[in-house]
């Protein structure tokens, strides 16, 4: 399996290219702003057709390029119906402060965004098939309502049996925030607990910022987790108050 990613525009905004292998049709995972000259330099070094954008929520800082990078390609965008709205309003979901700061974000550009002309709806459970690749999503509400995940087996080690796509649920040693419009503490919490403390050990994450981390490491070290899992349900955790995202 391929998976390439990079750092895009001024959140560090995690984009990510997954294909079987090079020279076949590829999915492309949360094209922020600035993303898509990154995405075009994965897709023109090996040779890769985007076939789809997946969303994993529809905060500005992970969808700014979606609409772009699908129409590009002529690729499907998908995302959870919680958030679909967001596609066309992303101020929608962030604070008057960030709003206050997008001028000084954009520079000369004028900030315009609408759907991409073929979307598709993401449910709890679903398997999505694409361009070879089998994508298991986990709808994981708290940083956004929409919020979800994306895993992918993975059979070229004997060490990963996964690779999940946290968006801003889960980074290491951290969480995602849940002060935005459409986030929720307690939700968050439920999330991580029925979503994530349940995975295995060597499940690799990689998260919407920041470096990649595994189940196992974030189970031992993560403080979010460690406290959910002295004290099972969606109450007793969030005494460390650094969280991520936009």
């Amino acid at each position: 399996m391929l998976i390439a990613g990079f750092p895009a525009g001024p959140w560090g905004t995690n984009c990510y290219v997954v294909a079987t292998g090079p020279g076949q049709e590829c999915v492309v995972v949360d094209p922020g702003k600035d993303a898509a000259s990154g995405v075009a330099e994965v897709v023109r070094e090996h040779r890769l057709k985007p076939v789809s954008v997946l969303v994993t929520h529809g905060h500005l800082d992970h969808m700014w390029c979606v609409t772009p990078v699908a129409g590009a390609y002529d690729a499907t965008a998908w995302i959870h119906p919680e958030d679909r709205h967001l596609l066309a309003d992303p101020l929608a979901g962030i604070s008057t402060d960030m709003r206050r700061m997008l001028p000084q974000l954009l520079g000369s550009q004028d900030a315009a965004w609408t759907e991409p002309d073929d979307v598709k709806e993401l449910g709890d459970g679903a398997t999505l098939e694409l361009a070879g690749v089998e994508f298991l999503v986990d709808h994981t509400p708290g940083h956004s309502r929409g919020s979800v995940t994306f895993r992918t087996p993975y059979a070229d080690s004997a060490d990963v049996s996964e690779v999940m796509f946290s968006g801003d649920l889960l980074f290491a040693g951290s969480i995602g925030r849940t002060d935005l419009p459409g986030g929720d503490h307690p939700t968050m919490l439920r999330s991580l607990a029925t979503k994530v403390l349940p995975l295995a050990d060597d499940v690799v994450v990689l998260p919407g910022h920041g470096e990649q981390t595994s189940i196992g490491r974030e189970r031992a070290t993560n403080p979010y987790l460690l406290d959910l899992a002295d004290e099972p349900g969606p109450g007793g955790a969030g005494t460390d108050p650094v969280t991520r995202g936009l």
